[in-house]
C-alpha cells in the first residue's frame, strides 16, 4: 500500500526534530488514549490489522495535521461508531460539553 501514512524515505517533509530527553507522553490526554487501547481492543473486538487499516484510510490532510495519538483516537471513534457502541452524534455532543466546561 502506498498512501500518505507511508512516509518512510519520502523527501520534502523537512528534518525530523527530536527532543532531548523526550517524554513518553507530551500531554496527559495522550497517556489516556494509549490506555484505551486494551479496553477498546477487547470490548469492541477489533484486530491490530483493523486498527492500522483505519489509520491508513484517514484522509491525507487529516493524517498530516494530526499527531500520533490523534490517529489512535480517530481509530477508536471510527470503530466504536462502526460497531454501534456510540454514534458520531453522541461523540460530537460530548465533545461540545467538554469544550464548554461541562462534566
Amino acid at each position: 500500500m502506498n498512501g500518505i501514512h507511508d512516509l518512510g524515505g519520502m523527501h520534502g517533509f523537512g528534518l525530523i526534530k527530536s527532543e532531548k530527553n523526550e517524554p513518553v507522553f507530551h500531554a496527559d490526554w495522550e497517556r489516556r488514549v494509549m490506555a484505551l487501547f486494551p479496553a477498546t481492543f477487547l470490548f469492541a473486538g477489533y484486530t491490530v490489522d483493523e486498527f492500522r487499516h483505519c489509520i491508513e484510510n484517514m484522509g491525507a490532510a487529516g493524517y498530516l495535521e494530526s499527531s500520533y495519538y490523534e490517529h489512535w483516537l480517530h481509530v477508536y471513534e471510527e470503530i466504536l461508531d462502526k460497531r454501534g457502541f456510540v454514534t458520531r452524534a453522541e461523540m460530537d455532543k460530548r465533545i461540545a460539553e467538554i469544550l464548554n466546561g461541562e462534566k
